[in-house]
């Protein structure tokens, strides 16, 4: 993919990457958090509103007494055996 400057795409990626090496740690840090955010087109109205009516869902469960879990301390030591 050509550039309207006859550079490609790539060519100037490298020369960003290149530059941009020379910046501090916490610059770098606040750049990729702008780029990573960047890249979100939008929240979607619909996952937000099913998330908070599950999570609702799932405090009035835990309230009633009617949730099902287990400890945390299982939970963690399950994760650990699985991924040792």
């Amino acid at each position: 993919m050509d550039c309207k400057n006859g550079y490609s795409m790539s060519e100037i990626s490298e020369k960003f990457k290149t530059e941009l090496s020379q910046l501090s740690v916490q610059e770098r840090a606040e750049l990729a958090y702008f780029l990573i955010h960047s890249l979100d087109e939008g929240e979607d109205e619909d996952v937000e509103i099913n998330w908070d009516g599950e999570l609702v869902r799932r405090m009035q469960e835990i309230n009633n007494g009617t949730a099902s879990g287990e400890p945390a301390s299982k939970v963690f030591t399950d994760l650990r055996e699985k991924y040792s």
